[in-house]
C-alpha cells in the first residue's frame, strides 16, 4: 500500500486519524509545512490539489522555489554486513564507497 498522492509533480503524504475520523497529510519535499485534510477520500484529494495549487501560487508570488533544495549528502543506515560487502565491492572496483552508492542509486532510478 502506498499512502501518497501526486499532483503536478508534488507528493503528498496520506494518513488517517481514527479518533477524528479524518484523512490528513502534508506536502513532501517542499520548503514549508503545508497540510491538507478531508473527511472522505474525495475531500482529501480535493484539499490536496488545492494545497498544491495554493502553495505554487504563493511561491510564484514571493519568488521562492517550490521544491526543497538538496545539498547532495545524507546519512544512510544499513546492516553492518551490507556496509562491509559494499565497501569490499567498491575497493575491488577501485572506487570509493560514495561512488559505489551513487552508481547503485542511479541504476535504481534510471530504468
Amino acid at each position: 500500500m502506498i499512502d501518497r498522492l501526486v499532483f503536478e509533480d508534488v507528493i503528498g503524504s496520506v494518513h488517517f486519524s481514527s479518533n477524528d475520523e479524518t484523512f490528513f497529510g502534508k506536502l513532501e519535499g517542499v520548503n514549508d509545512l503545508v497540510t491538507f485534510e478531508g473527511s472522505s477520500v474525495k475531500e482529501l484529494k480535493k484539499a490536496f490539489k488545492e494545497a498544491v495549487l495554493d502553495y505554487k501560487a504563493l511561491c510564484e508570488e514571493t519568488g521562492k522555489n517550490v521544491n526543497k533544495s538538496f545539498k547532495g549528502s545524507f546519512n544512510v543506515r544499513i546492516d553492518p554486513k551490507l556496509h562491509e560487502l559494499a565497501y569490499i565491492k567498491a575497493k575491488k572496483e577501485g572506487i570509493s564507497l560514495n561512488q559505489f552508492v551513487q552508481t547503485a542509486i542511479k541504476k535504481q532510478l534510471v530504468k
